[in-house]
């Protein structure tokens, strides 16, 4: 289980590292903080560019998913950001990723829950300082879930304008 899970963390980790890096430093073919809050903007949002960088950080945790450090605070953010993209960009194209759907980003979200209620296991920055006792570990699934939930929420209505909202409605 232990091999599974640091193969698991590193995968996912890498994966949410790149995309970070493509926003945040423009890296991977990506457009950098100014690119891609121009699409942010597209997509509705107050401040695109602090938008931009706010998920590119929370993309670029999945390094501390990687090494297991901070695994369920690692966790949240992935999740946060895969909903988010969910709502905003994916849900309106249907399941499957081929036509640009939410199944990949649904994947990434699941993953992150998954390894919070289950921890990072035992080759993990937060096994070997001591951090993952996990007493009651689904618990920690289920309040990044949660934490998740209401963080994207209100990220995708508030922090996006009126008239875009009504025109998603309206859709």
């Amino acid at each position: 289980m232990s091999y599974g899970l640091l193969l698991l963390r590193v995968v996912v980790g890498g994966t949410m590292f790149g995309h970070g890096a493509q926003k945040l430093f423009g890296w991977f073919g990506g457009h950098g903080p100014k690119g891609t809050g121009g699409f942010f903007e597209q997509l509705g949002f107050r401040a695109p560019v602090l938008m931009a960088i706010a998920a590119g950080l929370s993309e670029a945790s999945g390094l501390l998913f990687a090494a297991g450090f901070l695994t369920p605070l690692a966790a949240l953010a992935t999740a946060v950001v895969m909903f988010n993209a969910i709502w905003t960009v994916h849900w309106s194209k249907g399941f499957w990723n081929s036509n640009g759907g939410l199944e990949f980003p649904l994947v990434l979200a699941t993953v992150a829950i998954a390894v919070a209620a289950i921890g990072p296991g035992r080759f993990s920055i937060d096994r070997l300082i001591g951090w993952d006792d996990n007493i009651s570990g689904v618990w920690w699934g289920v309040g990044v879930l949660a934490t998740a939930l209401v963080i994207s929420f209100l990220t995708v209505t508030v922090g996006r304008r009126r008239h875009v909202l009504q025109e998603v409605h309206a859709a």
